[in-house]
């Protein structure tokens, strides 16, 4: 464990957070200090929750260290199953009273409570927040489900699925969860059980009923799922439904399993973003370079729509939580980059310097490094800020879901400007490095002094920076690129350079940058 401004997930305890919020009639019990009491900010201002989170801590001081704290624990599991009358409990240590070794588990089960009491190990210093999110979800289906609960015949009823892995503080779970009904309504299956959002334990007891299970975030159900395919012989849908391909695949995966017929779903005509990725105004953007970090599952998917669907040209790709790294890499080599997995938001950082993107996908972080360097970004993937919670349907699975992506990815690259006409707005003052991007108006740097000069009043000319002694690039030359807008710029910087080296020249003066310019143009 490292200390960070930033962290890409949490501890594991967070992550069972997710899983008892998103659930109804679940609480969770958590052996924690004062100081680890922070779940009512995370769902309630972060996701603008109605109701507070299910959750009831210890919180013992330092003073209690002396004493027992395993009455403490006992004390307040009790309290709160009469307070809240829960169908089931969940108990817990956080990271800082895991180190006493109080034993939640073992105390919940001495205790004889009138609900199930699930124990979780999730071990703090070793694993992190979607992993502790995979671990609850896992304990609690193999916990609760009826194991002699079976499907039964096919014959006179329709299909059933379960539909595996929203959670609370996801990225659009509630919004993609409306797409994917939609999708299994056409195709006439039935969805046995959503979870873990908005089910209870006893709803859990049937997941047994199912003819198949549908995993829409690995992440968080891929350990349950593939439990239940052990115990249950329930097959399993690991087709993601982020983009037009990838949705396409899946309504053909579903409707094999349902033995349905896929023609009324694949027939959609809702998504816009095959004609617009294809029309005038997006050719422009065909080429751009994308530097692409997340969860694995949205990161790959994120890559796979950008190279395939919207022409976009992959220069990095990376994701933070390591148990799907394996994914990633596989990706990685279908675009020739290098992988990067790390939960270091510096290391990405570097790496963003490094690839030089004309647009970043990203977390939170990513769209703060992006802020940073003046680079355009939109947000694929958790973890979010509250902006990320939109009050509109904004989906990311299924064909609305792919509308919803190519109106976020490519308003930020400023549409329409071609190449041809950057020497017309070359000075235009929207895109002055002073301003800062346009799409990023609110954090600009403000100029109060744009008076136009008097007409006798002598303006001093504009002072000429010394640049990097290792740089190739005159101080001129430095001057005249910062004149091309900021979304082509480190494209005009890199053409510039590769024109020099096959010159030969040994820097980059003003004649460079024209000739090179001149030679582009052809």
């Amino acid at each position: 464990m490292q200390l960070s401004v930033w962290t890409y997930e949490g501890p594991p305890h967070v992550g069972a957070m997710r899983i008892a919020t998103a659930m109804d009639k679940l609480h969770y019990v958590l052996h924690a200090p004062q100081g680890d009491t922070y779940a009512d900010l995370l769902f309630t201002m972060i996701e603008r929750r109605g109701k507070r989170p299910p959750v009831t801590y210890t919180t013992f001081e330092a003073r209690d260290l002396g004493k027992d704290t395993a009455e403490l624990f006992q004390t307040a599991a009790r309290e709160a199953v009469e307070r809240f009358k829960p169908q089931a409990i969940i108990v817990g240590a956080s990271c800082t009273a895991e180190l006493i070794q109080d034993d939640p588990g073992g105390l919940s089960e001495a205790m004889d409570l009138p609900c199930p009491a699930i124990p979780l190990e999730l071990p703090s210093y070793q694993r992190k927040e979607n992993w502790g999110a995979a671990e609850t979800f896992y304990q609690i289906v193999r916990t609760l489900a009826d194991k002699d609960l079976a499907p039964g015949p096919r014959e006179g009823r329709k299909a059933r699925a379960n539909i595996l892995g929203p959670t609370a503080l996801g990225f659009r779970h509630r919004d993609d969860l409306v797409e994917i009904r939609k999708i299994l309504d056409t195709l006439g299956v039935e969805v046995n059980l959503v979870a873990p959002l908005d089910a209870t334990p006893r709803d859990i007891t049937r997941i047994g009923a199912a003819d198949f299970n549908i995993v829409l975030y690995p992440e968080i159900a891929d350990e349950a799922a593939r439990w239940l395919e052990r115990t249950f012989k329930q097959p399993t849908v690991r087709s993601i439904p982020i983009g037009v391909g990838a949705t396409r695949a899946f309504i053909t995966d579903v409707a094999e399993l349902a033995g349905a017929d896929p023609t009324p779903a694949l027939g959609d005509t809702h998504s816009r973003l095959p004609w617009w990725s294809r029309s005038v105004d997006s050719t422009y953007l065909t080429g751009k370079r994308v530097f692409i970090f997340g969860d694995a599952t949205h990161a790959v998917a994120a890559a796979r729509i950008a190279h395939e669907e919207l022409g976009f040209e992959v220069c990095g790709l990376g994701c933070y939580n390591r148990e799907f790294a394996r994914d990633v890499r596989e990706a990685a080599k279908l675009y020739g980059v290098e992988p990067l997995i790390t939960d270091d938001h510096l290391a990405v950082e570097e790496a963003i310097i490094e690839a030089a993107p004309e647009m970043v996908l990203g977390t939170q972080m990513e769209r703060h490094i992006a802020k940073r360097l003046g680079m355009p970004c939109a947000v694929i993937s958790a973890p979010v800020h509250v902006q990320d919670f939109p009050a509109r349907h904004s989906p990311q699975m299924g064909f609305e879901g792919a509308n919803v992506i190519f109106d976020t990815w490519v308003h930020p690259l400023v549409m329409g400007l071609e190449e041809h006409l950057l020497t017309m707005f070359r000075e235009d003052f929207e895109f002055s490095d002073e301003n800062g991007p346009s799409h990023h108006a609110a954090h600009a740097p403000k100029n109060n002094q744009r008076r136009a000069p008097a007409i006798d009043a002598e303006v001093p000319e504009e002072p000429v920076l010394p640049v990097n002694p290792e740089s190739i690039w005159t101080a001129e030359a430095e001057k005249e690129l910062k004149k091309i807008p900021f979304f082509v710029r480190g494209k005009a910087r890199r053409n510039t350079e590769a024109f020099a080296l096959d010159q030969g020249r040994a820097e980059i003066d003003l004649d460079t940058l024209y000739d090179a310019k001149a030679h582009y143009a052809r």
